[in-house]
């Protein structure tokens, strides 16, 4: 869920940058985490993009709900825990360039990198991360919610969703 989508919707939200989640935990400000999935695994094992597993783990010790919120078709039942989850690895040039579009700089066109790192820095840049049952309060679809995440609930719900109508092959 976005910013966007959160105001849209009449939430109350805030926006911060990145790894500031920290200090309002340590302050008591958070109420809730909600966050998206792009894949759910048989286990309740969640891939979301990168930063979803730390937000989990600060929810679990400051004890905060930590709920999933995504269509059914996010649980996938042939991938059978966070370990079979394959995490895409972004190109390093991501995270140690920035693109400045229309800003030419002496001897550069106009929409090339400028490195923000030492030359020849390594970078990891995972665009996802995989969060595990046991950190997730609740699982939300549009077919129902589980809570706690086990594998017998996600069988569950798939079972009486619209996409385990067998229309989908496991």
């Amino acid at each position: 869920m976005t910013a966007y989508e959160a105001a849209r919707a009449g939430m109350a939200y805030t926006l911060l940058a990145d790894n500031a989640a920290g200090s309002l935990f340590a302050a008591g400000e958070v109420d809730a985490v909600l966050i998206g999935a792009d894949r759910i695994a048989a286990d309740g094992s969640v891939a979301n993009k990168v930063g979803s597993y730390p937000l989990a783990v600060l929810a679990r010790y400051h004890h905060v709900p930590f709920v999933v919120v995504a269509p059914t078709t996010t649980v996938d039942p042939a991938t059978p825990d966070g370990v079979a989850i394959e995490v895409e690895q972004r190109p390093g040039h991501e995270v140690t360039d920035i693109t400045i579009p229309y800003v030419p700089i002496a001897g550069q066109e106009a929409g090339t990198g400028v490195p923000v790192a030492p030359l020849g820095t390594q970078a990891h840049n995972p665009a996802f991360d995989v969060t595990p049952p046991e950190l997730v309060t609740a699982i939300v679809t549009e077919d129902g919610v589980i809570s706690p995440v086990t594998t017998d609930g996600i069988a569950e719900l798939w079972a009486r969703s619209r996409s385990g109508n067998g229309m989908m092959s496991i």
